[in-house]
């Protein structure tokens, strides 16, 4: 029989698909709006005490249970400080000298980030497609930031910002594999998302008061839309859908939706930030996004 994380793709999964992609594709964008007088760590400590309530009551209507052993709560820490925490944390940083457009496509990597996690954990042989993905993935990055790495426009932050973002991605990739085995130990999602939110908002609270940060919000409502979005729209709903689809389909398959994510953001970015394409952009683009279509075709073992 056909392992049910390998069954075909039904409406349920392609509609949870073209939600994530939609509440992602501009959360890059509300994220930038974050950036300023705020310190990152204190817009994510918002943000997901914003979302946390709502993902316990959302968990509670829909009858999952709430309670759960402290072997549980110990793996929804970790949870809660790889998706929730450090993911976003890194990322918010990287966008002070980032073009949202480019944060997307280095979440992007996250595809191929995953199955390397997944190689790593189960020990299982590396395909020649996902190393020839990976390559693909790494190359396109490169192109696209070319100009702060080897041309005129040379910026330390820039390099700084990508470090950055690569790490957040890695963070999220870990946040999957923890999730996935959450799921398999039959963790409700909502429930489970919304302790993760709950522990991130905890942890970064912490971070932020040992650093001396003011706990303030930007009364502009550019920064306070952006905060509803995140809040709402991109963690609740978004992340009930993905991990939602994680747990249907699996890590990696689920990680398809950071293929069509750089797309969404450089067209938004490109209205809204007036992102300027050049050819290496274009060529980075489309060898991020092979990398990633070759790495989720690869066969996995069986």
């Amino acid at each position: 029989m056909t392992p049910r994380s390998r069954a075909r793709f039904t409406p349920l999964d392609f509609t949870l698909y073209a939600a994530v992609i939609v509440a992602w594709g501009f959360s890059w964008i509300a994220m930038h709006y974050q950036v300023g007088v705020v310190a990152p760590e204190v817009s994510v400590v918002w943000r997901f005490l914003l979302a946390a309530p709502i993902m316990f009551a959302l968990a509670w209507a829909r009858g999952e249970r709430l309670r759960f052993a402290p072997r549980d709560h110990l793996a929804l820490l970790g949870l809660g400080i790889a998706l929730f925490c450090t993911n976003f944390a890194l990322f918010y940083y990287g966008a002070k000298w980032i073009a949202s457009g480019l944060l997307a496509v280095i979440f992007s990597l996250a595809s191929v980030i995953n199955v390397w996690l997944g190689v790593l954990a189960l020990g299982a042989p590396v395909d020649r497609r996902v190393a020839l993905g990976g390559a693909l993935g790494g190359f396109g990055v490169a192109a696209m930031f070319s100009p702060q790495i080897t041309g005129t426009q040379f910026d330390p932050k820039v390099l700084l910002g990508l470090a950055l973002c690569i790490g957040g991605t890695l963070a999220f990739c870990v946040g999957n594999m923890i999730s996935a085995r959450l799921q398999r130990r039959y963790i409700p999602v909502f429930a489970g998302s919304a302790w993760g939110m709950l522990y991130g908002a905890v942890t970064l609270a912490t971070f932020a008061a040992l650093r001396g940060q003011p706990f303030i919000i930007e009364p502009t409502f550019s920064y306070l839309a952006g905060l509803f979005y995140l809040a709402l729209i991109a963690s609740v709903v978004a992340f009930a859908c993905y991990l939602t689809l994680l747990g249907r389909i699996g890590a990696d398959r689920a990680a398809y939706v950071t293929v069509m994510l750089p797309v969404v953001a450089l067209a938004v970015s490109t209205v809204l930030e007036g992102y300027r394409w050049t050819i290496p952009a274009v060529l980075g683009l489309a060898a991020v996004l092979a990398g990633n279509l070759l790495v989720l075709r690869s066969p996995r073992p069986r």
